[in-house]
């Protein structure tokens, strides 16, 4: 009896081990499978998704019938968090692109099985690797399944159970499942729900391809039929930048206290009366969506038929380039489209892209050199300051980290948590980043074609942010004026601009397209020139923002 007692005990703590392997292996498997595809705590919020199937492999079950649904429910679980992996590694190894990033999802919904088949045949080695890579971890995870912890039938004496710490290990794993399955953010990541959503978008997308072309064809022959015409003779080169986040507050050049914006106060020291730096600018809309539709469509876009000011542009007879470091494809669909060329630079969308501005310069630089026009718009689309802001600047280039100064201070006596004044810090340093970006910008402005073709730059941001100057806290902010403060800075080569007092008037960013109208010297019978700050003639007019702001102009 004890012979036999002995050999149930070895036969029972074998069964375990085995468990444990097979738990171990597929989930290393799976691991290695995400982490190609994914990065950051992306990596540990899918892991953490996957693990209730994979912990299933430990509970020991009896009926050889349950263990066999089992080996295929766990399979099928696994291959799918597989599946998606080796896609988003295939993704991010030849395009550097997310699968719902503007590219992936463009090229998905403009294709057909034609289409698909070239492809393949273009790309069939890296699709064999790929596919090779998944085949192998279908097979260790079909092998391993098979070895799920097996329950024995219960002696007089004796019934089995998992260790206790086993126990408590899976159930505290199954606890932390289960409240990422309650959380959105987490729970739409699953591959289930991802290429669910996935392709619903797809869909979506072409449906609105289909009527936002509807909508551009039609701006477009709204524009013509306004008959823009340009009262500048000989070559006009025109850049708007616009950027993401920018509170200028921030900014040296405003009056900051930490160093934020040396190049671009060293170019207005030299550009003189050239460069105008609007010290009251403000966005009527705390998001970018709002902030560039107004912005666009002249501060009207809820009139009727608003004409855009790209399709105006194209119609008086500009050449219009759209460069990006967004990957957004409302944005790409209601604006950048209406250019002649689109360059999207950055292919991951979100807050989590870490493709820095500068990587936009060397295009602009290409658009400066075209010489297929003599007349030229370029609109460049910057993240700037997006969250997170650790993302906007290289790496080990903060030089405000744990710096203790009278920003901080001031920061700490008003009571701003650690956190907050972390990202200040952080906040800061994403801003010098972008200093050096758009002052490039300006510089490759001011230096391209003849000394006497003329040019023009506008800079401004698409709305504000929150970094600890009105509440502790961090980020987008419609309920605090921090939302809406950004910078506005204007250079042209030719005529002087408003300068002193001037300078103090208060500017609102969706009046933006009159201003631009002038630096593009077009003009047109519906032109409503007291909303042009560089004219004489400018009115300013209080927004209605969902705050209350003391004085716009301070």
């Amino acid at each position: 009896m004890t012979s036999s007692f002995n050999e149930a005990a070895v036969s029972r703590n074998a069964s375990r081990k085995n468990a444990l392997l097979a738990c171990g292996v597929v989930g290393v498997t799976l691991l290695a499978l995400i982490a190609l595809g994914h990065d950051g705590r992306r990596i540990a919020q899918l892991a953490v998704l996957a693990a209730p199937l994979v912990l299933w492999l430990a509970w020991p079950l009896r009926s050889a019938r349950m263990r066999r649904v089992r080996t295929v429910t766990v399979w099928l679980w696994a291959m799918g968090f597989a599946l998606d992996g080796v896609v988003r590694a295939y993704l991010l190894d030849t395009y550097q692109a997310a699968p719902d990033g503007a590219m992936v999802l463009g090229a998905a919904a403009n294709t057909n099985a034609r289409e698909s088949g070239e492809y393949l045949q273009m790309h069939w080695r890296s699709a064999v690797i790929w596919s090779g890579a998944l085949a192998i971890a279908g097979v260790l995870v079909g092998v391993f399944a098979r070895r799920g912890a097996v329950a024995e039938a219960p002696t007089s004496s004796v019934r089995p159970r998992l260790p206790f710490w086993t126990r408590s290990l899976v159930l505290v794993l199954l606890l932390i499942a289960c409240v990422a399955y309650l959380s959105k953010p987490w729970r739409r990541l699953h591959p289930a729900i991802f290429w669910v959503n996935w392709s619903h978008s797809v869909q979506t997308l072409r449906a609105a391809w289909a009527n936002q072309q509807e909508v551009r064809d039609r701006s477009m022959a709204q524009a013509k039929a306004i008959a823009p015409v340009i009262t500048k003779a000989g070559p006009s080169t025109v850049v708007l930048v616009i950027t993401d986040s920018i509170n200028r507050d921030n900014m040296a050049l405003y009056g900051y206290g930490r160093p934020t914006t040396p190049r671009l106060q060293a170019h207005k020291a030299q550009a003189g009366d050239q460069m105008a730096v609007l010290q009251n600018a403000w966005s009527v809309d705390a998001s970018t969506l709002p902030a560039l539709r107004n912005m666009f469509y002249f501060g009207l876009p809820e009139s009727e038929n608003p004409p855009h000011v790209l399709a105006l542009a194209r119609a008086a007879g500009y050449k219009v380039w759209w460069i990006s470091n967004h990957d957004d494809l409302a944005i790409e669909q209601q604006h950048a489209r209406f250019a002649d060329v689109v360059d999207m630079v950055n292919r991951t969308p979100g807050r989590a892209s870490a493709s820095l501005d500068g990587e936009i310069l060397d295009c602009v630089q290409e658009a400066l050199a075209d010489t297929s026009t003599d007349r030229k718009l370029i609109v460049v689309h910057l993240m700037g300051a997006h969250p997170h802001y650790s993302l906007r600047f290289p790496e080990n280039a903060n030089p405000f980290d744990d710096n203790v100064d009278a920003v901080e201070t001031a920061l700490v006596n008003n009571g701003r948590s650690t956190w907050v004044r972390r990202f200040r810090q952080e906040y800061d340093a994403a801003l010098l980043y972008h200093d050096f970006v758009v002052s490039e910008l300006l510089q490759q402005t001011r230096s391209a074609g003849k000394s006497d073709d003329y040019r023009a730059w506008m800079y401004l941001s698409d709305h504000g942010q929150e970094v600890g100057h009105g509440s502790d806290r961090a980020g987008h902010s419609p309920s605090t004026a921090s939302g809406y403060r950004i910078p506005a800075v204007v250079w042209r080569n030719s005529e002087a601009l408003p300068a002193g007092a001037a300078t103090q008037q208060p500017f609102r960013a969706d009046w933006t397209g009159w201003t631009l109208m002038d630096l593009l010297h077009i003009q047109w019978s519906g032109q409503m020139h007291e909303r042009n700050v560089l004219g004489a003639s400018y009115r300013w007019q209080a927004p209605k923002i969902p705050v209350a702001v003391e004085s716009f102009s301070r």
